[in-house]
């Protein structure tokens, strides 16, 4: 079982290759199986359905991106302050750049799930379990602000991210300042609601 386990994980990040390189609409089950380089056929056996595979995508970038816990911790650890969002926010994108296409592609999945509700439930379930860490470690942490602030560095976080790994609109600021910039002007002076 463990095997198996392995072979979809493999397929999946093959899976997330493809859809980073080629968009959704060169996502195919051949093309899957290709990347991953096993026998045509592999891929519809682990994910029987174009949702089904588009949903393991899903998931699996999650899986990906997940923090790791020590750094969690040791940020957790520390004083509340604006630096200490500015260092978790920091940690964010530099998790979510260090793999462009991991990101490419999660854009091209939320893209893709507009079309596809069983994409949609899936990858927003996923999305929404993210935001809910992201505040329940603001709140944790005693920094200003609560659920909607978060909301807000998310809003500005992904457009960010879409402007670093995709076309960019070339503004020439240090993406380090604009992070310091959102904390400080969306949570600096944020009061509880």
């Amino acid at each position: 079982m463990a095997r198996n386990v392995e072979r979809r994980a493999a397929l999946a990040d093959a899976g997330l290759r493809v859809l980073a390189a080629t968009g959704a609409r060169g996502l195919t089950h051949r093309a899957v199986d290709a990347e991953a380089g096993v026998p045509t056929g592999t891929a519809s056996n682990y994910f029987r359905s174009r949702d089904a595979l588009l949903g393991a995508l899903g998931e699996r970038i999650m899986e990906r991106f997940a923090p790791d816990e020590g750094v969690l911790a040791e940020l957790g650890a520390r004083e509340p302050s604006l630096e200490l969002f500015v260092d978790y926010l920091r940690y964010i994108v530099e998790r979510t750049t260090r793999q462009p296409d991991l990101t490419r592609a999660l854009i091209e999945l939320r893209l893709e799930a507009v079309r596809r509700p069983d994409l949609a439930r899936v990858l927003g379930d996923t999305l929404r379990r993210g935001y809910r860490d992201d505040v329940a470690f603001h709140i944790a942490s005693g920094l200003p602000g609560g659920a909607f602030e978060v909301a807000l560095l998310h809003y500005a976080m992904d457009g960010l991210l879409l402007d670093l790994l995709s076309t960019s609109i070339d503004a020439g600021f240090d993406p380090d300042e604009v992070i310091v910039a959102f904390v400080s002007r969306l949570v600096g002076g944020a009061t509880e609601r």
